[in-house]
């Protein structure tokens, strides 16, 4: 069904660090443990079912093509690309940018997975157009489409023990609709509203039979994000509905946001003057988890899975172990349910999977198609790029600006910290084309080449500023850059003639989230002409993304003496005379002494044992892990094992074994550690997220 599948990797070679590495991020450590997200980039509302000891994810794919993505897993960590469901869309001039129509936010949206008597089904929504069924044997496709029209959408589809095919949707009020078992329609009469609003409930619902009950998982954002869960016994109720996961930010603030851009509104121009959110202080919004449902495993354990709002990458999938408590799956572990780790084992499965990356994101555009990580925006035209001789050839047709452009090649951005670097070769362009390399965002940015006046000329866009740059060019090829801070919503552009030495270009670019693509940043390749007529072509060479974060070997200092110096105050954690974790401040005597230096013991697993280097003995958990619990014992225990949390950039979190919580203080009020805090707030300035440094000394 795919008609050009696509092509990408990610090598890394930046001039912020010491050197070039090719890996991309993996949620797997390769010591039994896993660290949230799943994945870096963009996989909003997934879905995810096992099927014997596989696992196949979809996920939304808006108005990128080829569309709606199946991945698949034998752990649920490690994830690979297997299939899209669809090549275009065929509902009109909208999907294809003509006539001043778009799509930007809509096409096709929170699909759901499902596998019944033998075949792979898949369920989504586009606005307008009504509910899509794709039907498989084989989820590597290829798949078959049905349009049953309708207006169901956030639905989830149950096929229940008697034959029935029942899909429940909307949002607040939750109705029910019986499925035609041939896909034809809806059982004339069959909906019905089996949870009247008021009842805490959202969107994006997950619909399960498990032992006998029916299950409804739906994503809230009223006032905050949060996870909601229904139950009854039969599945037009009555519900009972109970919270299963909130608050969890993963210590990550709000992303910064734009007030004027929506789903409501024109695709904005330049000249737009953007009124552009900062985020503030511990202000949840959508952000904690929320949006996802749950998997069993052969042997009987339960995973959870829902997305987060992490900053300019969009929406990304996370993994929860799952506790049931009085028939509720609870997101998080026994001693601190609704909360889930950043860092856990792994699920328990049979499989042996070795870390991997799901894309390969480089492209040096040799092969015969497109690989699998590469979407376009809106539908191509086919007839006017192609692969030729290793180089990615894209034909200029008529665009007032870059957000109308077609044919304009994306890949989305990849977190926390990535690269992209491109070769241009612009001597094929004619009057009026445009062609580079750009961010694909409401406020986009771009750096590339236009042809004016029979002169090539380099420029510079930041829609946000709505600030040209232009520099007269001799040269026809160009190496073009983009260095994404994207958990910090930044980004800088760059520009070499030789490949080596790159020029900055232009201020830094801020990559707010808007809710009119409901997409997190995509880089992109475009070339268009101004005007108004079929131009000339631009190359495209070596596509590559570094990922400088993506190596997390060495974020965890093993057999190292480290201090800890807590973000809320700056504080050192210190083992005191009295057998206590307290907290010696900065200028203190005891600050740089050896209470507050701690040799990090490997225990396997992700797991540490924190010994004091003022010979008070080993950091461990007693009673509950209430204030003063976190002692100085000689002797090391269980109660000593804590599950190094990786918070990226040198930061960390301690998670106790015994207590299932954080170690963590309250400066302000004088006293000394627990390990009885459920996680960490936005700004991170809780008392549970420390610094850590390698001491030179004991």
């Amino acid at each position: 069904m795919i008609k050009k599948i696509l092509l990408s990797a990610f090598i890394l070679s930046v001039p912020l660090f010491v050197s070039a590495q090719t890996a991309s991020w993996t949620a797997d450590n390769g010591n039994g443990t896993y660290t949230n997200p799943i994945f870096y980039d963009e996989f909003s509302d997934p879905d995810i079912i096992r099927v014997g000891e596989d696992f196949y994810m979809a996920g939304t794919t808006m108005h990128t093509v080829p569309g709606v993505v199946i991945m698949h897993s034998k752990d649920l960590v490690n994830w690979k690309f297997l299939s899209y469901c669809f090549d275009r869309f065929d509902f009109g001039e909208s999907f294809e940018l003509k006539n001043g129509q778009e799509e930007y936010g809509q096409g096709i949206w929170a699909p759901c997975i499902r596998y019944n008597n033998g075949k792979f089904y898949v369920f989504s929504n586009i606005n307008g157009v009504g509910m899509q069924v794709f039907i498989a044997e084989n989820p590597a496709g290829p798949w078959e489409h049905i349009n049953m029209e309708g207006d169901i959408y956030d639905l989830s589809v149950l096929f229940d023990d008697d034959g029935k095919i029942y899909a429940v949707y909307k949002y607040d009020e939750v109705h029910l609709i019986e499925i035609k078992p041939d896909f034809s329609g809806f059982v004339e009469g069959s909906e019905k509203v089996i949870i009247e609003a008021g009842n805490a409930m959202g969107e994006g619902h997950h619909f399960y039979k498990i032992d006998g009950k029916y299950y409804i998982i739906s994503a809230n954002y009223s006032p905050v994000g949060r996870m909601q869960c229904a139950r009854a016994d039969k599945p037009e109720g009555p519900y009972q509905t109970v919270t299963i996961s909130m608050r969890e930010t993963f210590g990550e603030m709000a992303q910064h946001t734009i007030n004027n851009v929506g789903l409501d509104r024109p695709v904005p121009e330049h000249g737009t003057k953007f009124q552009i959110n900062y985020p503030t202080g511990n202000h949840f919004s959508a952000v904690p988890l929320h949006q996802g449902g749950l998997v069993d495993l052969p042997n009987g354990e339960w995973w959870g899975f829902s997305m987060i709002d992490f900053h300019s990458v969009g929406r990304t999938t996370c993994l929860s172990p799952v506790t049931w408590v009085d028939g509720w799956p609870y997101f998080g572990l026994q001693g601190n349910l609704g909360r889930t780790p950043r860092t856990w084992y792994k699920p328990n499965v049979e499989a042996l999977v070795e870390p991997s990356a799901p894309y390969n994101r480089n492209d040096n555009f040799d092969g015969k198609t497109l690989q699998p990580i590469w979407q376009w925006n809106h539908n191509p035209n086919d007839k006017m790029w192609a692969l030729s001789k290793g180089k990615l050839r894209l034909k200029t047709m008529p665009a007032e600006n870059f957000l109308w452009a077609k044919n304009t090649l994306t890949q989305r951005a990849i977190g926390p910290v990535s690269i992209t670097t491109v070769e241009l070769d612009a001597s094929h362009l004619k009057e009026g084309d445009m062609a580079g390399l750009g961010i694909l965002n409401m406020p986009y940015a771009i750096l590339g080449v236009m042809k004016q006046n029979d002169e090539l000329v380099l420029q510079h866009y930041n829609q946000q500023q709505d600030k040209w740059i232009e520099i007269m060019m001799s040269d026809s090829k160009f190496y073009l850059r983009v260095e994404g801070e994207y958990d910090r919503d930044i980004a800088q552009f760059s520009y070499s003639l030789d490949g080596e030495n790159y020029t900055t270009i232009g201020d830094t670019v801020l990559l707010p989230y808007q809710l009119k693509t409901f997409q997190g940043m995509r880089t992109a390749l475009y070339a268009f002409n101004v005007v108004g007529k079929n131009g000339g072509y631009a190359l495209f060479d070596n596509f590559t993304v570094d990922e400088p974060l993506a190596d997390r070997s060495n974020n965890i200092p093993l057999g190292k003496i480290i201090t800890l110096t807590n973000l809320a105050d700056n504080s050192r954690a210190w083992a005191n005379p009295h057998g206590m974790l307290h907290k010696a401040n900065r200028g203190s005597r005891d600050y740089n002494g050896a209470g507050c230096k701690f040799r990090v013991h490997d225990r396997g697993n992700g797991l540490v044992a924190l010994e004091a280097m003022n010979g008070t003995g080993f950091l461990t958990v007693t009673g509950i892990g209430l204030s003063s619990d976190v002692r100085m014992l000689k002797e090391e225990t269980d109660a000593s094992l804590f599950m190094w949390q990786d918070m990226l950039r040198g930061e960390c979190m301690l998670l106790s074994m015994k207590t299932q919580r954080y170690v963590g203080i309250a400066p302000d009020t004088g006293e000394p550690y627990g390990a009885d805090w459920a996680g960490p707030k936005p700004n991170r300035k809780d008392g549970t997220v420390f610094s850590w440094a390698i001491s030179e000394s004991k």
